[in-house]
């Protein structure tokens, strides 16, 4: 009690020399870490912590075994990381899925994982996911190109299966065509309305499959009753009739069912499910070419440490009604197809943020400012108020406190205050003479945030996007970085202005 009162009068009559006061602070910021009431120890009572992934070594924290502050020292913030072994991991650990939930069941079809690229089109995500034996679903025109361009690399052949789904502008269709003309004979269109099968006819000119996308009831909550997307149930069985069984240049291979909320284990989803797998029964007993369903993608990212997905359980409920219902109705079992996407590359990326300061606004809001904004950088968190897992980079053994984040555009949505499961955030305190920057990451960003926040174009008030780094393993184990791109400089962005 006497020190501190020593150095308040040495305040008081401005007294005091820096070097002293500073290693005053130091001293008072370890008497703080000594305390019960530490960051740590607030993620080791809520959460089951350690988990996988996640550890913290020296109070620092460490993604998959990479030391955060590491890759910090050598890059700065604010830094986008993507972690290239996770893909090959979350495409492992479906198809083990699926593969034991068709064993216990005596499930006779086969199962295929397909990627979603819209989820992410970096040439590193696809080289990372096609090593492991997969397929491809397209959505848009250029991802046809995209195609082109990873079999002129020698990354995919002709055997793959290519699933394209969206409703088809023309180009689109021309460029699908391509595909098939040049004997990319997997290559299946899905049919996103009626129409669509005269402009394939027009340009198609070899024999090839043909997918049906089954329009959806969507939950009660939502905005419309049935999804944009697909041909009504009602429709299926007598489009088929008379337009496809006429058109022996088609071949009707695929029934293609997303529900547009994802997998949930809600009766919902089961009764959607449900619905779908009865359409293809009726529809098989008319159409022997027909032989695979497509349950599209929906798996989620785990987007808080309180996460409890039980991914096991659903793969082997999904086989099993599959299963059943075929029994009923006495029809062979479908192949499966997946289109997984934010579950394959969603949980390999992270974005880190230094804290700039902090603004005491009110009694009750205290900001911690950081040094980008999330509105370029995780524009999910703004437009549909998508949670990530965040957590603190360094300083895990001092006192806690609630924060908001905020960014650094003019935008009064460019914030972020709240867990997936409490409407709250809490970081380390901060202190006036910390020797080394608080900061902060979010994590399994990987899917989406940068083709919707408009990866290397213009940015909201000008805001640079951040450096993109590259995290793999080598042979022994020890990880590597690649820098992919630069932090964005005004040069480029004037230029897309005409300045």
């Amino acid at each position: 009690m006497a020190i501190v009162l020593f150095f308040f009068i040495l305040l008081q009559k401005k007294l005091y020399p820096t070097n002293l006061l500073k290693h005053f602070f130091t001293k008072v910021n370890k008497l703080h870490a000594v305390m019960k009431n530490k960051f740590i120890d607030l993620i080791e009572q809520t959460y089951e912590f350690p988990q996988p992934g996640f550890k913290i070594v020296d109070n620092e924290l460490y993604f998959n075994d990479v030391p955060i502050m590491e890759l910090i020292a050598q890059y700065g913030t604010p830094l986008k990381i993507s972690y290239l072994p996770k893909i090959s991991q979350q495409i492992q650990r479906a198809k083990r899925m699926f593969n034991v939930a068709m064993a216990k069941v005596d499930y006779h079809g086969d199962y295929h994982y397909c990627y979603c690229t819209k989820s992410s089109h970096f040439i590193f995500v696809l080289e990372e996911a096609l090593k492991n034996d997969i397929h491809i679903e397209t959505s848009s025109a250029f991802d046809i190109n995209l195609i082109d361009a990873l079999y002129e690399m020698k990354l995919i052949d002709k055997e793959r299966y290519i699933v394209c789904n969206g409703f088809k502008k023309e180009l689109y269709v021309e460029n699908i065509a391509g595909l098939i003309n040049n004997g990319w004979k997997n290559t299946i269109p899905v049919l996103d309305n009626m129409a669509e099968l005269n402009i394939l006819t027009k340009y198609v000119k070899e024999k090839c499959y043909l997918g049906i996308r089954v329009a959806a009831e969507e939950e009660p909550k939502f905005d419309f009753y049935t999804s944009r997307l697909g041909i009504r149930y009602s429709d299926i069985l007598d489009f088929y009739r008379m337009k496809i069984t006429t058109n022996k240049q088609f071949s009707l291979k695929m029934l293609h069912f997303f529900i547009n909320t994802g997998i949930r284990d809600n009766s919902y989803y089961w009764n959607e499910l449900a619905k779908c797998v009865s359409v293809y029964c009726e529809l098989k007993k008319i159409c022997p070419d027909l032989d695979t369903l497509n349950i599209g993608g929906g798996f989620p990212t785990k987007d808080t440490l309180a996460f409890d997905y039980d991914y096991e359980y659903i793969a082997e409920e999904i086989i099993s009604q599959i299963k059943s219902i075929c029994t009923q109705h006495d029809v062979p079992e479908p192949d499966i197809f997946t289109e997984f996407g934010s579950f394959t590359v969603g949980e390999s990326g992270a974005i880190i943020y230094q804290i700039l300061g902090q603004k005491q606004q009110n009694d009750r809001e205290r900001w911690y400012m950081i040094d980008s904004s999330f509105m370029t950088t995780l524009p999910d968190t703004w437009a549909i108020r998508q949670r990530f897992v965040q957590l603190p980079i360094n300083n895990w053994d001092r006192e806690y406190q609630r924060v908001f984040l905020g960014g650094l555009t003019c935008d009064s949505q460019d914030y972020y205050n709240a867990d997936a499961r409490q409407n709250a955030i809490f970081l380390p305190r901060l202190y006036e003479y910390d020797e080394t920057p608080q900061y902060v990451g979010f994590f399994h960003t990987g899917a989406y945030q940068d083709t919707v926040g408009g990866y290397g174009g213009l940015q909201h008030c000008l805001q640079p996007g951040p450096k993109h780094i590259i995290v793999d393993r080598e042979e022994n184990g020890d990880y590597s970085t690649k820098l992919f791109s630069k932090e964005q400089t005004y040069k480029s962005m004037l230029k897309i202005l005409g300045y």
